[in-house]
């Protein structure tokens, strides 16, 4: 019987990600994406619709659409902030 050696086998993903060049847009979509799985939970629990959210973030549907778009990372930090407010959360953001 051979013992093997468990453990890391070559570079992490996130070294592969940096790279090939794409580590940066990658972290942003998983943000994203995230942030937009979280926007559309607080809406289902709340049963808010799209127009209603809209209306409460004081937007319109297309823009509240490429809020929860996870492709579109293009959101500003008001946007966000009108969401958070919109679904009784607060938005903490921190740069670690």
């Amino acid at each position: 019987m051979t013992n093997k050696r468990k453990g890391k086998v070559g570079s992490s993903f996130d070294a592969f990600l940096a790279e090939q060049g794409v580590l940066e847009e990658c972290e942003e979509q998983a943000v994203k994406q995230i942030l937009a799985d979280q926007i559309k939970a607080a809406m289902e629990k709340d049963r808010l619709t799209k127009a209603a959210m809209a209306v409460r973030m004081q937007t319109s549907r297309r823009a509240l659409d490429r809020l929860l778009d996870p492709a579109n990372t293009s959101v500003t930090l008001h946007t966000l902030q009108r969401a958070a407010v919109a679904i009784g959360r607060q938005l903490r953001l921190e740069l670690i």
